[in-house]
């Protein structure tokens, strides 16, 4: 990082803040966070998951140290948990429904979104689907994801290299032949599955390509991925009981015209869906730093 900043011509002094990813914290509410010793402690020894952007706040914290005046913050990490009480009960009470997901870019499209339509983000009720390697598909109501799959290992759609939700007599059966270890099913599970098990790579461009050439399988697979997406927003529409200002679809794969349009086809009759293709997380990081910059209150973790 220094590195870079370096060969870009930045100067560590001209620095007011160092804002960093968002790692695996305890569960928490959406907002901008001071990186304090608590947090980096919980992100060294994480109990939760292990994971890149564990590195996030670590990182900013060990810049801005270097700095005078300079602070370092977190913002809206993947574990944002704002579900409402009913929507944490499954079938089992040791194993609750958890909250984790595209927060930053999920919260910082909905601001992006608002602002054009010259209301705020607390004046709407939403749903938003982020389409990447990893899908999760939330109800936002009135500034607060309310409910959301939980796309990291758990279920929902699967996507570009996760299985999403599985049938649970097939993997207990999966689990339990013999064949692979914990760590190999985990692997299965969320770098090999989706696309990757079905047609051999993570790349959608290169499943629809090969979709849009007369390969009939990849074409069936792309639209199940899409399909499947569309289940999980009407499963949302309704949680928000039909009052959704609006469906977004963001993400990588907001790019590819043939999963837009299978989902638009099966969405648009029952609400407007918006399209915001790519991943604004550098923007939004950016934009949470600046926010403090400009009078609002970081909060404590």
């Amino acid at each position: 990082m220094l590195e870079f900043l370096k060969s870009d011509g930045i100067q560590l002094t001209d620095l007011s803040a160092v804002v960093g990813r968002g790692g695996f914290v305890r569960p928490l509410a959406s907002g901008v966070y001071t990186v304090n010793d608590k947090m980096v402690s919980d992100l060294k020894n994480p109990e939760i998951s292990q994971h890149a952007s564990n590195l996030g706040a670590i990182i900013a914290r060990e810049i801005a140290d270097t700095i005078q005046g300079c602070q370092a913050f977190i913002a809206d990490p993947v574990v944002v948990d704002e579900m409402q009480d009913v929507a944490r009960i499954s079938g089992l009470p040791s194993m609750p429904r958890r909250s984790m997901f595209h927060a930053l870019n999920h919260k910082a499209i909905a601001r992006k979104y608002a602002a054009t339509i010259g209301t705020t983000y607390e004046q709407l009720n939403l749903v938003i689907a982020h389409l990447g390697g990893g899908i999760s598909v939330a109800a936002h109501k009135l500034g607060n994801v309310v409910d959301l799959n939980q796309g990291l290992d758990g279920y929902g759609p699967f996507s570009p290299e996760r299985a999403g939700t599985l049938d649970a007599g097939l993997l207990i059966n999966l689990c339990f032949e013999g064949k692979l270890d914990k760590a190999e099913i985990h692997n299965l599970l969320i770098g090999n599955g989706g696309l990757m098990s079905h047609l051999g790579t993570t790349d959608v461009q290169e499943a629809v390509s090969r979709a849009s050439a007369g390969d009939i399988y990849a074409k069936l697979i792309i639209d199940a991925m899409a399909y499947n997406v569309a289940k999980e927003i009407g499963a949302m529409l309704v949680v928000l009981q039909g009052k959704a200002d609006a469906v977004i679809l963001t993400g990588g794969i907001a790019h590819s015209i043939m999963v837009v349009d299978f989902i638009k086809t099966m969405i648009s009759p029952l609400v407007n869906v918006i399209v915001y293709p790519g991943e604004n997380e550098m923007e939004a990081l950016a934009m949470s730093g600046l926010r403090v910059m400009r009078g609002e209150k970081p909060k404590e973790y």
